[in-house]
């Protein structure tokens, strides 16, 4: 069985940060992740070189910002008066929030506070980084009519929304 659209792929992976060498998350010694393919559950780069691969598969591949988190974009970064953080006892640099929007909710990260404002970065960690993945695929299945229909994977027992 070949990966592809709507099969259930589960992989070992290691995934380094290109320009510093710095591993940023590996399931080495841990559970492997397990994923619907075409749903959108990983990063495109990561997805497209999966396709067609089969059980035992081996591979790298280094992943571009643009097919991963993105390019970092300034515009994402802003400054708010502190008075926004109303009800939090102690707003510091490294702090994660989630801002409802109109376009809907948006992770930020605190990267500067003084007395009267705080900086937000609403890029992703990762955002602007090529991504270097070591990949071995472990297991492939054809995904339920239910996965495929809630666009994701479900465990042993079913999922309960």
């Amino acid at each position: 069985m070949t990966i592809a659209q709507h099969k259930v792929v589960t992989i070992h992976y290691k995934v380094v940060d290109v320009d510093s060498g710095t591993v940023i998350d590996s399931s080495e010694g841990g559970e492997p992740m397990t994923y619907l393919h075409g749903a959108q559950n990983i990063i495109p780069g990561l997805e497209s070189a999966l396709d067609g691969k089969q059980i035992g598969d081996e591979f790298d591949v280094t992943v571009a910002p643009e097919d991963a988190y993105g390019d970092y974009s300034e515009e994402r970064i802003q400054t708010v008066p502190l008075e926004a953080f109303e009800g939090v006892e102690k707003v510091e640099p490294g702090m994660a929030f989630t801002a409802d929007t109109e376009q809907g909710p948006v992770n930020l990260i605190v990267t500067e506070v003084t007395d009267e404002e705080v900086t937000v970065d609403a890029n992703h960690p990762l955002a602007g980084k090529s991504l270097q993945f070591s990949v071995k695929v472990e297991a492939i299945r054809d995904a339920s009519d239910e996965e495929v229909a809630h666009g994701h994977v479900h465990g042993p027992d079913g999922h309960h929304h």
